[in-house]
């Protein structure tokens, strides 16, 4: 009868953490319309203010003439504190209102390649030629926020 009831009981104990695990979307959290571009970096050492000067003439002023035009929401930039610990010590975040933004658009393509020029275009490229001399990037992650409820 013991060894009955033990088995009842862990069955049981089974049964109820899977029950509580069995979170279902829109009921027990949200996910969030907004997206997030995220890119690890692994900056190589003593190159972090050469990398962001760089980033300040490309990364970041064509993020600002994407947000003017409301193709993003916004964008940072994020330095770990330690930063010769593990494969990542930046990380380049860009926050988009939804999926449809990430969609091919002519139209908005035109718009972006319009403010940013043809002389930022050449500037662009010679700056990110030294890039990999600087840094390597370790992933690419596009993430929805998770709310639990």
């Amino acid at each position: 009868m013991i060894k009955h009831l033990t088995v009842v009981f862990v069955f049981l104990m089974f049964a109820s953490q899977t029950a509580f695990a069995q979170l279902e979307p829109y009921t027990d959290y949200d996910i969030s319309k907004e997206l997030w571009s995220i890119t690890l970096v692994k900056v190589d050492p003593n190159m972090d203010d050469d990398y962001l000067e760089g980033l300040k003439q490309t990364w970041v002023a064509s993020n600002e003439v994407a947000k003017e035009l409301g193709q993003i929401e916004e964008y940072s930039i994020y330095r770990s504190q330690l930063p010769q610990s593990g494969d990542v010590n930046l990380f380049l975040m860009v926050k988009f209102t939804d999926s449809s933004q990430l969609e091919p658009n002519q139209e908005e393509y035109q718009k972006f390649m319009q403010a940013w020029g043809e002389e930022r275009q050449a500037q662009n490229r010679e700056i990110t030629k030294n890039y990999p001399a600087m840094r390597k990037i370790t992933g690419e992650y596009m993430v929805r926020k998770i709310t639990i409820k």
